[in-house]
């Protein structure tokens, strides 16, 4: 038995969800709604204010997707009840951030500014000129957003500089050694 997959979803109150014939999840919260179409063989059931997910046999498919239509719901109850955040530091001289209205404007060491416009559902923030702060109800789409912006300037090993998750760890690299 898949250990994710067997434990329940506490869904919090505010939320509903509804399941449909053709295991169409619809999660509405007080953050917004999501509609997802997972596999129809597995069995979805809402009861006691729990989601159940179960399969109908042990083949391997079944039970990879035990697990994964369990993490997939729980990613929407959470997302349309608390939201998803990425955090963004800019490393470099001259790195920085500003909105201009929904849009990302990044100076990042080129000869032109990179203006990025956010996806559906994705709201942007600035708190510091070398921070961006990504937010969302959908975690899929707050990953995306963050990866795109991040592939701008991946941080390099031997300054540090480009644009990183916040708490990532960058391996330094020593330089060149001159002629002995």
């Amino acid at each position: 038995m898949s250990r994710v997959g067997r434990l329940p979803i506490a869904i919090p109150a505010g939320v509903t969800v509804a399941v449909s014939e053709e295991n169409v999840v619809t999660v509405k919260g007080p953050k917004g709604e999501l509609v997802k179409a997972m596999n129809k063989d597995m069995n979805i059931a809402v009861e006691n204010n729990e989601i159940l997910v179960t399969r109908p046999s042990d083949d391997k498919e079944h039970r990879a997707l035990h697990g994964l239509t369990r993490a997939l719901i729980n990613n929407m109850v959470i997302g349309v009840s608390e939201g998803y955040q990425k955090t963004l530091e800019l490393v470099g001289v001259g790195y920085r951030a500003q909105l201009q209205g929904k849009k990302l404007v990044m100076n990042l060491g080129f000869s032109h500014p990179v203006e990025i416009e956010p996806l559906e559902g994705i709201t942007f923030e600035t708190p510091a000129p070398t921070k961006v702060v990504i937010k969302g109800i959908d975690k899929e789409v707050v990953g995306a957003q963050a990866a795109d912006i991040r592939a701008w300037r991946k941080p390099e090993p031997y300054k540090g500089k480009g644009i990183k998750f916040e708490g990532e760890f960058i391996r330094r690299k020593e330089g060149k050694t001159g002629k002995k």
